[in-house]
């Protein structure tokens, strides 16, 4: 039975191992982890947002689908001349900033092309902000919005190059906002105002579209807000683990959807086709973007593959009927920044989701919000991780007493089974009833270190998700050479050091009689360490913090139990 109780353990903790590398694949989106993605060829020259079924697609520009119950969206690779009438409008960018974004906006449908986070440094270039939303060469994320109509009629899109109207480019001394407006030519008897509200210390937007009836006839556009990116990972993403990057939607019906780019490119997406609330986003590790239309205003929601690795995500809205000489306003925000979830929280219902814990989300939260109000008074996120560990092992310390209780008693007539074994070796009925007989004379519960372990397991792997997932981390100094919790110790001092304590705990248990179970106690342990090398500084160090704490707890329920502590060394012969 003891043998047993080894085996099941380490198998527990195998599977759960396994069960992480596992997450890590299949969060590894269409691209395999160990090979570099293909890049975004001609991208810029492809954007083609996807059509949905209802209305006729627009001319020469639109790609018909079946998502939802809208008109076709217009692509980027041409414009009509209906769309540029107005002959004082040109294509340019202009940058504009707040004290946390520098954002760059395109004539060109008045897009958000590019965002800087000037608070959080790059992960290649340390000396720069971090892009997250870009149009380049190797790289398309953009922010695109506009309209649509009925058969045949074209209206401002985001391809109508629009003229940006005077105002701030960045905030002034006393005040907490500024506005950049964007306003089209007439395009089908419509004239569209974006208006953009950049607000001080705030990763959201406000957006309003106006939408102006210059024309003789009432018109019942619709308007569209979506998000375009390439299916590539970030650059700088590790090789050994990794987190979800891709769409996705939230809806009161079916919550958060998160949604894989190798299943949209398979026609593979069952999500919300329609919904009055939620938002559409675009998630990877620590940032992402969404838009954000009000509650109980109705929209068709869509996610489609527009061109050669290039996929959106977006939502349609209708519009009740514009009189002629009348306008209609939609306010919606547009969120780009961190996954902070205190920020995420407060902008809309289920925002703070992007921030995905997968299904240990239940015990991930209260962890976090552990986590961050022991930041709140240390001050330290390395420290504020110490004491997190601290606290779960004083919380976890009557189960963990009774699991090294029970290890206690194994290891003190762990000589009894072994001379037992050795004289019934031959025989092995008689030496299973001799086995059970000696546990039961000795009182000993082979099973009794098992479940206690299994119990917590759960726990500690939504603290990984935690450490894994907050941006917090990212740049988080700790102390000395530590500077960046999310990032690999750069001279593998706490991995090597997270390998010692891994073995010194397993020193300090029963050895297994069967040499095969023996060897297999100390391989298991070693193998999975070497996986620690690669992780952030962060991780590793909660394990070691967890193992130093397991080893002094060990070493004193053993001492008042009167079993000696001793190492068991392995015999490899």
């Amino acid at each position: 039975m003891n043998d047993i109780r080894r085996t099941i353990l380490w198998v527990i903790f195998g599977f759960s191992m396994v069960l992480l590398w596992d997450q890590w694949q299949v969060h590894n989106g269409q691209k395999p982890t160990f090979f570099p993605s293909s890049t975004t060829q001609s991208a810029k020259a492809s954007l083609n947002v996807p059509a949905v079924s209802g209305l006729a697609s627009v001319p020469s520009t639109a790609i018909p689908v079946a998502a939802a119950s809208a008109s076709s969206v217009p692509g980027m690779a041409s414009t009509s001349p209906a769309e540029l009438t107005a002959g004082s409008a040109k294509k340019e960018r202009i940058e504009v900033s707040n004290d946390v974004l520098s954002l760059t906006f395109d004539t060109e449908g008045g897009t958000l092309v590019r965002s800087v986070f000037t608070k959080y440094a790059d992960t290649i270039d340390k000396k720069m902000g971090f892009v997250l939303l870009d149009e380049s060469n190797s790289r398309v994320y953009v922010a695109q919005s506009g309209l649509i109509g009925a058969t045949g009629t074209n209206l401002p899109t985001h391809k109508t190059i629009m003229t940006v109207l005077p105002g701030d480019r960045a905030l002034q001394n006393g005040k907490n906002q500024f506005e950049v407006k964007f306003e089209s030519p007439t395009v089908g008897g419509i004239k569209l105002v974006k208006t953009y509200t950049v607000k001080r210390g705030e990763y959201d937007l406000a957006v309003r579209h106006e939408i102006i009836n210059t024309g003789t006839e009432p018109v019942a556009p619709q308007l569209y807000l979506q998000l375009v990116r390439d299916g590539n990972k970030p650059l700088g993403e590790s090789s050994f683990y990794s987190t979800f990057t891709g769409p996705a939607i939230y809806t009161e019906a079916k919550k958060y959807q998160k949604v894989e780019f190798k299943d949209i490119e398979k026609d593979k997406v069952d999500v919300e086709k329609k919904a009055s609330n939620g938002y559409v986003a675009m998630v990877q590790h620590y940032f992402a973007s969404a838009w954000i239309l009000p509650d109980g205003l109705q929209r068709d929601l869509f996610l489609r593959k527009v061109d050669t690795n290039l996929y959106a995500a977006g939502m349609i809205t209708p519009l009740e009927s514009i009189a002629p000489g009348a306008s209609k306003i939609i306010d919606s925000k547009f969120y780009v920044g961190p996954q902070e979830e205190k920020i995420l929280e407060a902008l809309a219902p289920g925002l703070e989701l992007v921030k995905d814990y997968g299904w240990l989300t239940i015990l991930a939260k209260p962890l976090y919000w552990l986590l961050f109000r022991l930041h709140e008074f240390i001050q330290n996120w390395g420290w504020s991780i110490v004491a997190l560990v601290l606290l779960l092992k004083i919380a976890f310390y009557w189960l963990n007493a009774k699991a090294y209780a029970s290890m206690a008693k194994m290891k003190a007539v762990n000589p009894k089974i072994v001379e037992m074994r050795e004289r019934l070796k031959d025989k092995p009925q008689e030496m299973q009833q001799a086995m059970m007989r000696i546990y039961k004379e000795e009182k000993v519960n082979p099973m009794g270190g098992c479940f206690p372990i299994m119990i917590q397991i759960p726990v500690f792997i939504a603290l990984y998700w935690v450490l894994l997932s907050s941006v917090e981390m990212r740049n988080a100094p700790w102390i000395l050479w530590i500077h960046d919790l999310s990032a690999p110790d750069p001279y593998f001092i706490l991995p090597v050091v997270m390998t010692l304590t891994t073995m010194l705990q397993t020193a300090l248990n029963p050895t297994p009689p069967d040499p095969m179970q023996a060897k297999l106690m100390w391989f298991m342990p070693l193998i999975f360490s070497v996986m620690f090398f690669f992780f952030p500084a962060g991780l590793v160090m909660y394990w070691i913090t967890n193992n130093i704490l397991s080893i002094a707890q060990q070493w004193v329920i053993n001492t008042r139990m009167g079993v000696p502590p001793q190492f068991n060394l392995p015999k490899f012969k």
